[in-house]
């Protein structure tokens, strides 16, 4: 076992004491962000932790431990919190953002040293403390320049988890407002640890790990009121925490104004303002009647930053024509074996790789899924799983374990599911994993049973209703392929002699594959001619920010499965 920082290939940056931030040896090279410091270290007691990959360990007893948010549980630190009297000083400073002696005393609050890393000295701190059924959990450190620090390694939880009662719990976005909500008298109210995610942020699936432990704490709620900030920030984490915990049951609360937050309002309104701000939440918006004034956050907001567009897909001569959206449902047919597979599941990467997406796929004609990894494997690192040139032993686990960070599978016990089964599996990847995509490859895979006295068109439209109903509730990207009728070669024209690129009205069943589509997409190549050049037909676009109607030619490598552009040489939008 190694016993120094070096043996271990972790970069101290020359700091023989405190906590420093740093790469991880373990994950910083596979990842796009190849300098982030995402490895914590304290060196005053050999500990460290990687917040990106979980690789945690100590000097002391030899230990290094790796694991996966989805496999073994996180080995995490347990803080030792003692909790000492606070100078009049910092009780003056809490009474001055409005929050008395007993609330204080009451949250067991402290004060006292720490080493603070953007200080890059020891300070003193007010100590907010997190606590599980008695037990300290983590400390927050907050010093008077309002750095912010936790223990590292601990486990990230909800601060005030032992305070949730009853049916009913507020949210919001620091300790300082949970403490506000308290003094207006509601003390079934939450912080979420690590604030909200700024609006440059792509990757923010760590922010809500604290959601997987809480699981069982939240699910029996009925109302869930988030009092979060009113800033961009704070509308981000109130859509992303709506997303996840249902927006059924979740309310908003909108403060006063020129105040951003529950301890603005309580310093410059007083207690009574800040209840009847929390008494006035409005039902988050959800299918039904919505009034404007629900809306009027989600507008105001939309107003300043603009009308959301879709995301790129990776593929720049496609983007002309076809972006993606969370929220959106896009239909893809295609002759059999002309490359849909192949294409939807670059996509998948693709938005894995350039917006760390999560994405799960039921794709049961892809059996056994060992094979369908295989795959993705070869896309992701550009060689072929298996025979000549085959990627390295390093390579190969380079590739699975960043797959299992962004990709899962759905595979219901039963051969044939029903649409009800997968979406309620979906609906569990959504909490725990916050996914942005999911594939249904393909339609005919799923139970296709129906009452007596409903026809198949009838039955599809009411199936497709479900889809969408699932992307906008969640916020989720569904794809789904659906496979073509019979078709007749074309003899005249540009595919003469050919079978010519089906439309969404081709497909089997019924036109409301089309109708219910936000967008839809055909992919065609020539199979005849065992052509590597693949067509993207976009035949619909719903939303004129998404993108319009055209085509455009990718390639396929047969030996990786990649898909690039004619220009790119086998190159993907996230390689060099």
């Amino acid at each position: 076992m190694p016993h120094t920082w070096s043996e271990l290939g972790i970069d101290t940056r020359s700091k023989v004491v405190g906590q420093i931030k740093t790469t991880c040896p373990r994950c910083s090279e596979y990842r796009k962000k190849k300098r982030y410091p995402c490895l914590s270290v304290n060196l005053d007691e050999g500990l460290w932790n990687c917040f990106h990959c979980a690789w945690s360990g100590s000097l002391q007893k030899g230990e290094e431990i790796q694991s996966n948010p989805r496999a073994t549980p996180i080995i995490f630190r347990q803080p030792v919190y003692r909790q000492t009297p606070l100078p009049q000083r910092v009780l003056d400073w809490f009474a001055g953002r409005g929050i008395p002696e007993s609330v204080v005393a009451r949250n067991r609050i402290s004060y006292g040293p720490i080493y603070m890393p953007q200080a890059e000295q020891e300070v003193n701190a007010v100590q907010f403390p997190y606590f599980r059924d008695g037990e300290t959990i983590n400390v927050k450190y907050r010093d008077g320049h309002k750095f912010f620090r936790m223990v590292g390694g601990a486990e990230r939880l909800l601060y005030g988890w032992d305070d949730v009662a009853g049916d009913t719990l507020l949210i919001c976005e620091g300790e300082m407002d949970k403490l506000a909500i308290e003094v207006a008298g509601y003390t079934s109210c939450v912080s979420v640890p690590d604030g909200a995610p700024a609006m440059s942020t792509k990757n923010y699936e760590s922010k809500f790990d604290y959601l997987l432990s809480a699981e069982d704490l939240l699910r029996p709620l009925k109302k869930i009121v988030l009092a979060v900030d009113t800033d961009g920030p704070g509308q981000k984490l109130a859509d992303e925490l709506a997303r996840r915990l249902g927006p059924e049951r979740c309310w908003r609360v909108t403060w006063s104004s020129e105040c951003k937050d529950a301890n603005e309002v309580l310093m410059s309104h007083g207690v009574d303002v800040l209840r009847e701000c929390i008494e006035d939440a409005k039902p988050w918006p959800i299918s039904g009647i919505v009034t404007v004034a629900m809306l009027r956050t989600a507008i105001d907001y939309m107003y300043e930053h603009g009308i959301p567009r879709g995301t790129s897909t990776g593929w720049v001569g496609l983007d002309k024509y076809y972006t993606v959206r969370a929220g959106e449902v896009t239909v893809i047919t295609g002759i059999p074996n002309h490359g849909k597979t192949p294409w939807i599941s670059a996509l998948c990467l693709n938005m894995a790789l350039l917006y760390d997406w999560q994405v799960t796929i039921f794709s049961p004609e892809q059996h056994p899924l060992e094979r369908y990894s295989a795959l993705l494997a070869g896309q992701y690192i550009g060689k072929p799983f298996d025979g000549d040139g085959r990627m390295t032993p390093e390579e190969k686990d380079r590739a699975m374990g960043w797959l299992d960070s962004h990709v899962t599978f759905l595979m219901p016990a039963d051969d044939r599911p029903t649409l009800d089964a997968l979406l309620t599996l979906a609906k569990a990847q959504v909490y725990r994993l916050g996914i942005k995509g999911l594939v249904i490859d393909p339609w005919t895979e799923m139970e296709q049973s129906r009452p007596r006295n409903q026809g198949e068109p009838e039955y599809i439209g009411h199936a497709l209703s479900k889809i969408r109903l699932f992307a906008r509730h969640y916020g989720v990207h569904v794809w789904l392929v659906a496979h073509p009728t019979k078709l007749k070669k074309a003899e005249k024209g540009e595919y003469a002699g050919k079978y010519a690129p089906p439309t969404p009205y081709d497909i089997s069943g019924s036109g409301n594959f089309r109708n219910k589509a936000d967008n839809c997409i055909t992919i065609w190549r020539d199979a005849e001619a065992d052509s590597n050049e693949l067509q993207v037909h976009v035949q619909k676009v719903r939303f004129r920010e998404i993108g319009r109607p055209g085509a455009c030619n990718l390639m396929m490598s047969y030996t990786t499965g990649r898909i690039y552009e004619p220009d790119r040489e086998g190159r993907t939008a996230w390689t060099a």
